[in-house]
């Protein structure tokens, strides 16, 4: 136990290991929800970084909302991660809980309260990052560890109360050293006609030493339950086109190919943190999109499996000088870390 102790400590697990349990001494995990009702259109995000750093633990806490297009986002003292499982806590109060079967935000007058029924990731050797989850050091790992599921519950977000029942949930994690790729790009949908169809995707420039390699991972449930990930550069290779506005990917392995092509506008981004753990600081790192149009088309052995499409997928593109870059061409303050979309006005903010 002391070796596998020692080891999850750099960031990685063992084959039939749980990427969801708290790894020791890392600076960052960090967790996420989104929420997506297809009725209404509406769609909520929550994130709570838990930082480690030489004054000790703090949190990046934040939430937005669409289309409303409201945002907060908060560098908050105190956090907490659970070694036995999935679950966070944020702030001293707490002001941030989540779990797999609740996420409860009090930011004052911005609270959160959702039960949850997750769709867990099947049980399988390897997590969402698949062989590079064994290897120790990296900058970032990642798992999707909920690819679908039911939240029910109320959201006051900029003085607006949504009530969502049997809305549509997802859930991830991503942890890793002190940090940030130069560039990464991630996406994840639902909203599809069939509602149990789920999508994820992230990649970027893992390192570890000498290690340097471009990634991207992609995972897709089908409406029948079958979970499809793809992304080893060996044998699942997933090639990655991104620009502002657009994403293609295409992933073939195991006899599954996966073409997945998605857009939303530049204006439309918020811009979200990622934290410094060393600084005891949130930067500007994230231009994320709560709803843009994606499309994907599943085949097997050349069979034609399953296509969807959707215009509530969420997409990211990331990088510090993307995005103090675009914060100074919407005329913000280039360190500021919760810009809303610009829609045809001025940029929305709390």
């Amino acid at each position: 136990m002391e070796f596998v102790q020692r080891y999850r400590s750099t960031g990685a697990d063992l084959p039939f290991g749980d990427p969801t349990r708290s790894h020791p001494t890392v600076a960052m995990e960090g967790y996420f929800w989104r929420i997506t009702d297809p009725d209404t259109g509406r769609v909520i995000i929550a994130l709570c970084g838990a930082n480690r750093g030489p004054r000790g633990p703090w949190a990046t806490v934040g939430v937005a909302a669409w289309p409303s297009g409201y945002v907060r986002t908060e560098a908050l003292e105190g956090s907490h991660t659970d070694p036995r499982g999935l679950g966070v806590r944020g702030g001293l109060e707490p002001a941030f809980e989540g779990d797999a079967h609740s996420l409860r935000v009090n930011l004052g007058q911005d609270r959160l309260d959702f039960r949850i029924e997750a769709e867990r990731w099947p049980r399988r050797s390897l997590g969402g990052s698949s062989v590079f989850q064994m290897v120790p050091g990296l900058n970032q790992y990642w798992h999707p560890w909920m690819l679908g599921g039911r939240a029910s519950g109320t959201a006051t977000l900029g003085g607006e109360t949504w009530e969502f029942t049997n809305a549509q949930v997802y859930g991830e994690k991503n942890w890793g050293k002190e940090g940030f790729p130069e560039a990464w790009w991630w996406g994840q949908a639902q909203g599809f006609d069939e509602p149990g169809a789920c999508v994820a995707f992230a990649g970027g420039i893992v390192t570890s030493g000498p290690l340097r390699v471009e990634v991207t991972a992609l995972v897709v449930r089908l409406p029948d339950g079958t979970v499809v990930r793809l992304g080893n550069p060996a044998v699942s290779p997933v090639r990655t086109r991104t620009s502002d506005e657009r994403w293609d990917l295409h992933g073939r392995g195991y006899g599954w190919t996966i073409d997945l092509s998605a857009t939303a506008p530049l204006d439309h981004a918020f811009v979200l943190p990622v934290p410094l753990p060393s600084e005891h600081r949130n930067t500007p790192g994230d231009l994320e999109h709560l709803a843009g149009d994606l499309t994907v088309t599943v085949r097997r052995f050349g069979r034609h499996v399953w296509t969807g499409s959707t215009r509530l997928a969420a997409l990211e593109h990331g990088g510090l000088e993307r995005a103090r870059t675009e914060l100074a061409r919407r005329g913000l303050d280039p360190d500021m870390t919760d810009a809303g979309p610009m829609f045809d006005g001025p940029p929305q903010r709390r």
